[in-house]
């Protein structure tokens, strides 16, 4: 996460003759209100560059010197009674503290401002999230009239609470039916269906077309949703765990496939490779975020020899485009059909899934310059924007495995990879 980028919104309180109007700024997901300007026009004018904000206009201020300003960001860097910030959209911006600034401290999960405590100047550290207002200056800078903050240590604490609920209260997997008229999706988890129910009240949110990264996730709908996407929603489950009233609901495409290489772009950072199931070559890009690992022989034999065991019997789990999801709520180092406790994770009941989160986790790190023309590999990526989708995991040293049985290809399918577990290195919610 980004320490949650804030997001404004207007607080439903309605305007009162003798009332001052209240602005609602969403902080890392928590909404807090401060208390502005009178009713009048000028409340007015301040209610539409708010408002404003919330549609992502970069454009946070007028530009005429004296304007009344605002601006949300985290604080770059501190000089003197200077601040950078570094706002959620547009170039860096000067703040200028004066010695009657107003600062404020608001708690993530607050609802307004009443509780918000008194800091001082030095109590702001960079990294931390703040709101600010008051006047534009001559020279472009803002002079702070009143500083809201958010500490980061406070959104990391908040951020790893979210986290383990995520944990405890999460399901993914992927899609199997949408409905948005009934406002449902259902999805697989450890091979039986669950029926996500959402309402106006449920955040939808949708992967970024080129990061699995949740702070990257835009608001979304359930028509987007489509059969094979990857789904992760948070809420109450019902007894028989077939139902869930969600309170959160992430999607993404995540195209997931096993290709051997045409060719490797240094310069720009893209791999070429064939796909063994559509028969295409497909270019693909290769960020720091990417994730490349390359199995021992023993590793890629040894999964093999599984593959070779299983192949009379049920085959691995594996859904094409499915997704990085778990297939499951709980730990977020096991995987749909884990065997449960130890073991080394390539070992399993018969017919049940390999628990591929475990093994390939040992995997030993790999580079672009690693790879080579013929080389096999096995895929996860974005969806990408024009045709151009981005590694997320690269798992390469797997021809062994390709070659064991015939429906190998579609057992080294990373579905069961948790690349949206909560506590994994990947990103996610």
């Amino acid at each position: 996460m980004r320490s949650y980028e804030p997001e404004v919104k207007l607080c439903k309180r309605r305007v009162l003759s003798e009332s001052p109007l209240y602005i609602g700024i969403e902080m890392s997901g928590i909404k807090t209100c401060k208390r502005a300007l009178p009713r009048g026009p000028a409340a007015i004018a301040l209610l539409l560059a708010t408002a404003s904000l919330s549609l992502g206009f970069a454009q946070q201020a007028p530009l005429a010197a004296g304007a009344v300003a605002r601006s949300i960001g985290a604080i770059k860097a501190i000089n003197g009674t200077v601040i950078t910030l570094a706002p959620d959209s547009g170039p860096n911006l000067q703040v200028n503290v004066q010695p009657t600034t107003r600062i404020l401290r608001a708690e993530p999960g607050e609802k307004d401002l009443k509780n918000a405590k008194p800091i001082t100047f030095q109590d702001l550290q960079i990294g931390d999230r703040i709101l600010v207002g008051g006047k534009l200056g001559d020279d472009g800078s803002l002079i702070a009239s009143t500083v809201v903050a958010m500490k980061q240590s406070d959104l990391e604490a908040k951020r790893q609470r979210e986290l383990q609920d995520w944990q405890k209260r999460g399901v993914d997997g992927p899609a199997k039916a949408v409905d948005p008229a009934a406002g449902t999706v259902t999805i697989a988890v450890r091979g039986k269906d669950v029926v996500i129910h959402t309402s106006r009240n449920t955040i939808i949110r949708r992967y970024a077309p080129d990061s699995v990264k949740f702070e990257d996730a835009g608001p979304g709908t359930l028509q987007e949703i489509h059969p094979a996407d990857q789904v992760r929603a948070r809420g109450e489950r019902s007894a028989d765990g077939g139902e869930m009233n969600a309170e959160e609901v992430v999607s993404g495409t995540f195209p997931n496939f096993a290709a051997t290489v045409n060719s490797v772009d240094a310069s720009s950072s893209t791999l070429s490779v064939h796909d063994l199931a559509s028969k295409k070559t497909v270019t693909i890009k290769v960020t720091q975020d990417s994730q490349l690992r390359r199995l021992t022989p023993e590793m890629a034999q040894g999964f093999a020899a599984m593959l070779r065991r299983m192949s009379g019997g049920a085959t691995p789990n594996a859904t094409s485009n499915a997704g990085p999801g778990t297939g499951g709520q709980g730990n977020a180092t096991t995987g749909p059909g884990a065997t449960g406790g130890g073991g080394s994770g390539i070992s399993g009941r018969s017919g049940s899934a390999p628990d591929l989160l475990r093994l390939f986790s040992r995997a030993p790190a790999t580079s672009l310059g690693d790879l080579h023309k013929g080389d096999a590999v096995s895929i996860l990526s974005t969806q990408g924007t024009g045709g151009l989708g981005t590694v997320i995991f690269l798992l390469s040293g797997v021809e062994p495995i390709l070659q064991a049985t015939p429906n190998a290809a579609q057992a080294m399918m990373l579905a069961p990879w948790s690349l949206s577990a909560p506590a994994g290195d990947n990103g996610g919610p």
